[in-house]
């Protein structure tokens, strides 16, 4: 033995016994097992290379095998191959065990043998897990499985459409009438649906359940028709734009925040008013400004307003014809940055200003669409170079604002008969989505999705059997709210591939509804009484009711009204109207009062024969009557004449 290392084992000794003293225990216990990373990724990388290597030799033999027109390839073959594979592993995998006996002990197999089917197959260290084989495949090597998945999964995720999440849904009943706005906040908490029945209703994803019903609903513009809905980017306050001419700000529980000022409709130039004097057609917040908003309406401007200051608009932007007369927006929007201003006009143009620049357009399309059609929509792609328009001429146009003379795409037969019908990108830009209208009893609306590259008719979905009208693809929900014209409100969403939102309200269960539980008799509180005279506190409602279930007093049914003719000193219910009050008193009154006198000497010979009820209950207390007696003067008074008796 070296005397070398026998010193320096002594010296590590006794290093160890100085470390014990000085810690307070006596010895360390086993030596903990060391292991040499750089050379265990080392031999990782070697098996890694050399099975690689065999993977590409056996792919280039396929190949050639192929090439040479062997149509049919023998199961067994492979099976030899396979197992030549796996000895020639397992050969490497002894090998590599001699190096390092420690990983052959981690890499025994642990708990009962695999079935025969899977041994024969694959005898590899290392188990791979592997998706089921699609119907109808016949490729024989393990390897070309995985390259064939891992390409069908690239196609997956290069089409578009295997990404809309159409796989469930919910419908919520805003009422009967159609649903003509639908806002959903930047954080996908809450809903708000608008129609023609004037009402505004709040969905609240999280606090709903599987009843599915709005926590409020209001008028915030009385008897006008909802025409959009619109939350501010930060999600605080509500943009409601209706029939009439002025617009409303609410707050998130819809409280009045603010109310745009009307403008004198007696001002001829649109410009010199402070508001809008006809009813409005749209409006949309600013995307980067959280005060600012805009607004277009039938008096021919667009104009933009400050949530600070109500009494007057901020800008005004009057869209002309080519002959340079006022034309009606019938939509306007903001491009995502904010910096540019578009509106669809009624004689079919689309215009577009400079945001801070109000007279001149900066582009401007003069045969978008068929004049005298509703443009119901315009809509920027999230790169901001795409313009999307949705027309009443049964089109959808896409266009470059760069060269914005000719639409890039067009898609035609997409009925629509209303005003608002929407159109959106979805959120990965490829995806162009609008719904379709149609007549009572005439079909089934349809949600249309347009690729955009290509601006085919990739996908449908056949909402309802009413018009479907709004459309909104919510980016951070990866979910779709549509708005139909029978009054229904539609989520879509995925379950794996959509987070939040309807998902959250879909597993609670619903809620049993409480009987209405009323005291049976009022409790008054006396916390200073004396206990002997303190009431009992009523612990439950329920158990109150229960026992005077029991009580016959309290528990006593009350008798219904008498049908027919009164019985048992009642008398039959002649209806609560004072007519019939007065009927009943008259059918009543039995008595003949058409000769008063007859009736009153009726009862002469009866009072007379039989005094009891006037003489003969004075008898007893009357006194005597004392009469005044009559003298002389009285006599000759009433001789004189008439002219000489002295006048009273």
């Amino acid at each position: 033995m070296d005397p070398n290392k026998v010193n320096e084992a002594s010296g590590k000794m006794s290093g160890d016994g100085d470390m014990a003293s000085v810690m307070g225990f006596s010895g360390f216990g086993k030596k903990a097992r060391t292991f040499d990373l750089d050379a265990i990724f080392e031999q990782t990388r070697r098996t890694a290379i050399e099975r690689s290597q065999h993977v590409l030799e056996e792919r280039y033999k396929d190949s050639q095998m192929e090439e040479e027109g062997e149509s049919s390839k023998s199961v067994k073959p492979s099976v030899h191959r396979d197992k030549a594979t796996a000895a020639s592993r397992k050969q490497e995998s002894e090998s590599s065990s001699d190096s390092d006996s420690d990983s052959d002990s981690d890499s025994e197999l642990i708990g009962p043998p695999l079935p025969p089917q899977f041994t024969a197959k694959d005898d590899d260290d290392d188990e791979r897990v592997r998706l089921p084989r699609r119907p109808g495949h016949t490729d024989s090597t393990a390897s070309s499985d995985e390259d064939e998945e891992e390409e069908a999964q690239d196609e997956d995720d290069d089409n578009p459409v295997k990404k809309i999440p159409d796989t469930h849904e919910i419908t919520l009943q805003h009422g009967t009438k159609t649903v003509s706005a639908l806002g959903l906040d930047p954080s996908g908490a809450r809903l708000v649906t608008g129609g023609y029945d004037y009402d505004v209703r709040f969905w609240d994803f999280a606090g709903m359940d599987q009843a599915l019903q709005a926590f409020r609903s209001l008028q915030p513009c009385e008897c006008h028709q909802i025409k959009s809905l619109q939350y501010s980017m930060t999600g605080d306050v509500i943009l409601v734009v209706s029939g009439n001419a002025q617009a409303k700000v609410l707050d998130r529980d819809g409280f009045n925040v603010m109310e745009c000022i009307k403008g004198d409709q007696y001002i001829v130039d649109m410009a010199n008013t402070k508001g809008h004097t006809a009813m409005l057609n749209s409006g949309c917040w600013h995307p980067k400004i959280k005060e600012e908003f805009m607004t277009c309406s039938n008096d021919g401007t667009v104009r933009t307003w400050d949530l600070n200051s109500e009494k007057k608009h901020k800008s005004v932007f009057k869209p002309r014809s080519f002959q340079g007369k006022k034309v009606i927006p019938t939509c306007c929007t903001y491009s995502r940055d904010g910096k540019l201003i578009a509106a669809g006009c009624q004689d079919g143009t689309i215009q577009i200003w400079d945001r801070n620049l109000s007279v001149h357009t900066k582009f401007h399309c003069r045969q978008a669409h068929i004049p005298g059609s509703d443009t119901s929509c315009l809509s920027f792609s999230y790169d901001g170079m795409t313009l999307a328009s949705r027309g009443g001429d049964d089109t959808l146009k896409m266009w470059d604002i760069r060269n914005f003379k000719k639409p890039v795409n067009v898609a035609t037969g997409l009925t629509n008969y209303f005003a608002m019908t929407d159109c959106c990108f979805s959120p990965d830009d490829k995806l162009l989505v609008t719904g379709t209208s149609v007549k009572k009893d005439e079909g089934n609306g349809k949600l249309v999705f347009f690729d955009r590259a290509s601006f085919q008719r990739g996908y449908e979905i056949e909402v309802t059997n009413a018009s479907v009208i709004r459309c909104l693809w919510h980016p951070k929900l990866n979910q779709i709210m549509v708005g139909t014209g029978n009054g229904l409100a539609k989520v879509y969403y995925d379950p794996v591939k959509s987070h939040r939102g309807a998902k959250l309200c879909v597993v609670k269960s619903q809620r049993k509804e409480k009987q209405a539980e009323t005291l049976t008799q009022d409790y008054i509180i006396t916390p200073h009484a004396l206990p002997m005279f303190r009431e009992a506190r009523q612990r439950s409602t329920r158990k109150q009711l229960e026992k005077d279930r029991l009580d016959p007093k309290k528990s006593h049914k009350p008798e219904p009204p008498v049908s027919g003719p009164g019985r048992g000193g009642r008398v039959a219910a002649h209806g609560g109207t004072l007519s019939s009050f007065i009927v009943k008193n008259i059918a009543l009154d039995k008595t003949d009062d058409s000769n008063p006198r007859e009736a009153i000497l009726r009862h002469a010979k009866e009072a007379s024969d039989n005094p009891y009820w006037v003489a003969p209950a004075y008898t007893v207390t009357q006194p005597e009557p004392v009469f005044a007696e009559e003298s002389e003067e009285d006599e000759e008074a009433d001789k004189e004449p008439e002219w000489k008796k002295r006048k009273i």
